[in-house]
């Protein structure tokens, strides 16, 4: 798995990125957790997800946000951070210009900035959230959701509650167009702590379905 450095929107930002031996193969970004409370590439669900699409042969990559390890800057509160995943993406493609799709994952913090880039970038056509904190950070630019995805989370998180992460959900869930599925683990917390296998079951299984032709509206494919 080479370790990677490319520029960000303030300076070098540090990967772990794992090309697919095919040239039109789809690009996976994997989000880690808040920058501030010990968030890094380097996080054991960040780490599983970056392998779970490596196994099903997706290009992926997941790095540092600014001002982790080795990338350079602050922290930013949300806005450089997506400036940051942006050029992540940037990045992959232009190393493989012949994929034309592409799915972002992201867990806590991570989730809120993945969602915001799934806004921005139509080649976009999946996603996974991971215990999304809906009580901190503002999700109403999902209006509407491009694409359909997963939200998972856990029924004994206090940091995001399953209240809030429930009528996200159900906004969603009102939205033409678009597959939203929801999964809850009972017991888990905002950590996983002792459900992160379960975790990734669940997150692989429906990457599975999703690459079998399930859990998505059959429309159209929007067009860079």
């Amino acid at each position: 798995m080479p370790e990677v450095i490319f520029t960000g929107p303030a300076g070098r930002l540090e990967g772990r990125y794992q090309p697919s031996k095919e040239k039109s193969a789809p690009i996976a970004i994997v989000l880690h957790p808040h920058p501030q409370f010990g968030g890094t590439m380097n996080n054991k669900i960040v780490y599983d997800l970056f392998y779970m699409f490596q196994k099903r042969d997706f290009t992926t990559l997941r790095f540092n946000f600014r001002g982790i390890g080795r990338s350079q800057g602050e922290f930013d509160h949300g806005t450089g951070e997506l400036s940051d995943a942006a050029a992540a993406l940037d990045w992959v493609q232009s190393l493989h210009p012949d994929s034309k799709s592409c799915w972002v994952a992201g867990y806590s913090f991570g989730s809120w900035i993945g969602m915001q880039l799934l806004m921005r970038r139509p080649e976009i056509e999946g996603f996974i959230s991971i215990a999304p904190q809906p009580n901190t950070y503002d999700f109403s630019f999902l209006a509407p959701c491009p694409s359909s995805g997963l939200i998972i989370h856990g029924d004994a998180d206090k940091v995001a509650p399953p209240k809030d992460v429930q009528g996200l959900v159900d906004k969603l869930h009102t939205q033409k167009g678009i597959t939203i599925t929801q999964k809850t683990l009972p017991g888990a917390n905002h950590f996983f702590s002792n459900d992160a296998e379960l975790l990734l079951e669940e997150c692989a299984d429906y990457l599975d379905r999703r690459l079998a032709g399930e859990l998505s509206d059959p429309r159209p494919k929007r067009l860079r």
